[in-house]
């Protein structure tokens, strides 16, 4: 049998590999603290862990297979080296396939959902009680505002920080409020802290973190749904993502801020005001738009049409002219004809997106789009895909281009992964500079001037 380790006892190793958005990123830092008080620590040694996690990801059927062959991975360590690993799936893939993993596939020994991980201590024991253990349950309170994430692979500059947790949008083809929960928000103040503790430890950038940042509302507790319930007070005292946005920014001006992910449906021109006010919120909005077709827009429920879409893009352009804009795009949604694929390339060379996130629709299973018939043939949405993905190709290149014979400031981050003479690190527009290292330290800013680029990298020397 296995024991919890005591104080005093030898250290149990824990190897967690996570998947799929910066959340999931988050979480596993989460998991690692409340781990840590019961005496595990962090490996990078899958073959001498005690117990092992892959956080997980079901937004796309593709990231589900990646999951599932690191499980098998996982299981043949465990069968030729170490019989007393434990193996777990964390995530939003737990609650979908529960009793897959547990009963038939017999790929792991414990299944925790996303708002169960105050619960894996008392997990861990069942299972080391010879016990299979799950605990998917979903919380309309749970934010974890209370712990402090212990930060995995971080290089000790950049760090991310949650504020809301599930989604109650519904996209019709997102499983997001099926995996992760109703919106909740968590309390500014132990967002404000958490960011002033990473501050002073070093970091010099957070990102904001939430299925939906926008919609961000604390008024003292509880869902968003009720706040018109409130009492006056309550709503008078109301923070919004705006307001946390500048409490965050008031920090140091010298902690960048940045955020991910916004809803079109939910931005507002105040939180466009806020990123032109500070210069230390970063000049870059990913802002997923998943299709240039309104008739896709109403069948993916997204809240929004064209119009609207563009109007918001005209006043992001109007109000910070140097902002980055990124995307998510789906190609081939459920009845996507010629002639929305083609509204949807219009809109790309209307905006000229900096990035972009291109996919090919893949059903997810007990989504509303999941009722709906998944008609586009396989060969036409690659060949969309294919379209879209040149396109963004090509406005990266020019967006990158326009930055040749420009400085900019520039926060160290890390070593080029191609050379050990040079640094790499972002601008504000979450573009990526690789440069000389001179006299300077991971951490620092630096000016640097872009002398050449591709669509992806800008190339620079520091002046």
């Amino acid at each position: 049998m296995h024991l919890l380790p005591n104080k005093g006892q030898i250290k149990r190793k824990l190897y967690i590999e996570s998947y799929g958005c910066q959340m999931n990123f988050s979480d596993s830092e989460i998991v690692a603290s409340i781990l840590s008080k019961e005496g595990y620590i962090t490996t990078k040694d899958i073959t001498s862990a005690d117990l092992v996690f892959v956080n997980t990801c079901s937004i796309r059927e593709k990231a589900e297979q990646t999951v599932r062959k690191r499980l098998e991975f996982y299981n043949s360590i465990k069968k030729s080296s170490n019989p007393r690993m434990l193996v777990g799936v964390l995530g939003c893939m737990a609650e979908r396939l529960k009793e897959k993993f547990l009963e038939e596939e017999k790929l792991v020994n414990i299944v925790v959902g996303p708002d169960a991980y105050r619960d894996l201590p008392n997990i861990i024991k069942e299972v080391e009680d010879q016990k299979k253990s799950i605990n998917v349950l979903l919380s309309l309170e749970e934010t974890y505002a209370d712990i402090n994430p212990i930060r995995l692979n971080t290089n000790g500059v950049t760090a991310f920080v949650s504020i809301t947790r599930g989604c109650d949008n519904m996209c019709t083809f997102c499983v997001v409020p099926y995996t992760r929960g109703r919106e909740r928000s968590r309390d500014p103040e132990s967002i404000i802290k958490e960011c002033t503790g990473l501050f002073n430890s070093g970091y010099r950038e957070i990102t904001l973190l939430g299925q939906n940042v926008d919609s961000y509302l604390w008024y003292g507790g509880g869902p968003k749904k009720n706040f018109k319930k409130a009492s006056i007070e309550a709503r008078k005292k109301s923070v919004n993502f705006a307001d946390l946005l500048e409490k965050v920014a008031q920090i140091s001006s010298e902690l960048r801020v940045r955020f991910s992910t916004s809803n079109p449906q939910d931005m507002t021109i105040d939180v466009i005001k806020k990123i032109a006010k500070y210069e230390n919120i970063c000049n870059y909005i990913h802002l997923p738009v998943q299709s240039g077709s309104t008739r896709i827009l109403k069948l993916m429920r997204r809240g929004y049409d064209r119009k609207r879409y563009i109007q918001l893009i005209d006043n992001i352009k109007k109000l910070i002219p140097d902002c980055a804009i990124s995307m998510d795009i789906i190609a081939g949604f459920c009845s996507e004809t010629e002639k929305d694929h083609k509204d949807t390339l219009s809109l790309m060379d209307y905006v000229k997106y900096d990035f972009g996130y291109m996919f090919k629709y893949s059903e997810r299973p007990n989504t509303p789009a999941a009722r709906m018939e998944d008609d586009v043939d396989e060969t036409i949405k690659q060949r969309r895909l294919v379209e879209i993905i040149e396109k963004q190709t090509k406005h990266s290149l020019i967006n990158m281009k326009d930055k040749i014979g420009k400085t900019l400031k520039v926060l160290i981050e890390g070593i080029s992964k191609k050379s050990n003479d040079e640094f790499y690190g972002r601008t504000t527009h979450n573009a990526t500079v690789v440069f000389k290292k001179n006299n300077y330290n991971i951490g620092e800013y630096v000016m640097v001037k872009i002398i050449d680029c591709t669509s992806a990298t800008l190339k620079g020397k520091i002046v």
